[in-house]
């Protein structure tokens, strides 16, 4: 039932990621922050405001993938977390056999290899990674063995190479977003329970005391979303699925601690990506519908009048794929998986000053359910994922 995101997050991530670490960026099929969660975040793990204006912006004739070092094992469904000295945290996941994985490797820019670090005490996937202010890395729920949800958390600290238990969650959450706000809280919101049903409970990790407190509650209970942290400080929640597939958003505001509807999107998305632009809106594309079928079609939300507008579609539909701003402020679409799950080679890049998507150079290897980190240079680090019938351990270089 935690197999298919056809999702992190993340997401990433959710990734996630896009999110903060990522990412991102499910339980279907863990989603990526976003990189991190986005991000992730991981966004989902790994999505940045560029400081270009829109109208300066220069598309590149081609941008170009190179192989970098191989992780240490072959993963899907981790994350991946840029920490605060330039190196790249990676984490749990599924290997070949769909083992869960408890295992983490750092990734260094300097000499392009990965090296194994310290395990984290709980094997997961579907899980978030959080970056804090602090250069700690907060790893929250996801799923074990037999797709069982989890309300633990750890927390790795880069001076040690080492992970220790923290604090435990209100409730299990598997496919959640994790987002770092201005204070340095993080905000968890939504995710499965172990009943596969999305749940629409938040709470507060508060480093300083290491521990979960509850906060306001969605609107709807979702997992398989994005959340993008917007430029007032405020949290944007899109789509998702729990019943049904989504088109609604929220917003979360951290002054009052409560969840608001805004605007709905033009189509339902569910393993979506999302990317925050220069300008302060966010770019929402691709994703499976509420038919099953996988979109081209991109999204803005603008803050200010809190609707979603439709803008340029992609080359290709999309799904597990990741989305990153560079520092030009054009964003890098990478990956994911078509409508058989075979992955894809494909990559192009949003502009955001005439709404487009136009190809850029191909993957070295077809993959969807990766991680995609844009590291300190500017350049996009992207690692693991599936391709077809396997679990990657290659990675490359996107440079612009």
């Amino acid at each position: 039932m935690f197999r298919r995101l056809a999702s992190a997050t993340v997401i990433l991530a959710i990734v996630a990621s896009c999110g903060t670490g990522a990412a991102t960026p499910n339980l279907g099929a863990p989603t990526m922050p976003a990189s991190g969660s986005t991000p992730s975040g991981s966004t989902p793990s790994g999505s940045a405001a560029a400081t270009t204006p829109a109208a300066s912006l220069i598309l590149p004739t081609i941008g170009k993938f190179t192989a970098t070092g191989n992780m240490t094992v072959p993963r899907t469904y981790d994350t991946a977390t840029l920490l605060s000295d330039g190196r790249v945290l990676v984490v749990g996941g599924q290997d070949p056999n769909g083992a869960t994985l408890a295992s983490a490797e750092v990734f260094d820019p300097k000499t392009g290899t990965f090296a194994a670090t310290g395990s984290m005490k709980i094997a997961r996937w579907g899980h978030a990674a959080t970056l804090l202010k602090d250069g700690r890395v907060l790893v929250t729920g996801g799923a074990n063995e037999g797709a069982a949800p989890l309300d633990s958390s750890e927390i790795y600290d880069p001076a040690t190479g080492k992970f220790s238990p923290s604090g435990k969650m209100s409730i299990t959450r598997v496919n959640h977003t994790a987002t770092l706000l201005g204070d340095g809280r993080v905000l968890i919101a939504g995710g499965a329970d172990d009943t596969g049903n999305g749940v629409n409970s938040a709470e507060l990790f508060d480093p300083a005391t290491g521990k979960f407190a509850a906060t306001g509650s969605m609107t709807s209970g979702r997992w398989g979303h994005t959340a993008s942290l917007l430029k007032d400080g405020r949290v944007l929640m899109v789509g998702g699925k729990d019943d049904s597939i989504f088109a609604s958003a929220e917003i979360y505001d951290p002054a009052t601690g409560t969840f608001a509807a805004t605007g709905s999107m033009e189509a339902p998305r569910w393993g979506q990506a999302a990317a925050l632009l220069s300008s302060g809106l966010v770019l929402v594309m691709g994703g499976e519908d509420d038919t099953g079928a996988l979109l081209q079609t991109a999204e803005l939300f603008d803050p200010a009048a809190a609707t979603f507008t439709g803008t340029g579609s992609m080359t290709t539909p999309r799904v597990g794929h990741g989305a990153t701003t560079l520092a030009s402020g054009l964003v890098l679409i990478a990956g994911g998986v078509d409508s058989n799950d075979a992955g894809l080679a494909t990559a192009e890049l949003f502009d955001p000053s005439d709404g487009t998507f136009t190809a850029t150079g191909s993957l070295a290897n077809a993959r969807g359910h990766h991680t995609q980190t844009l590291l300190a240079d500017g350049e996009v680090l992207i690692a693991g994922g599936t391709g077809g019938d396997q679990v990657l351990d290659q990675a490359e270089i996107y440079q612009p």
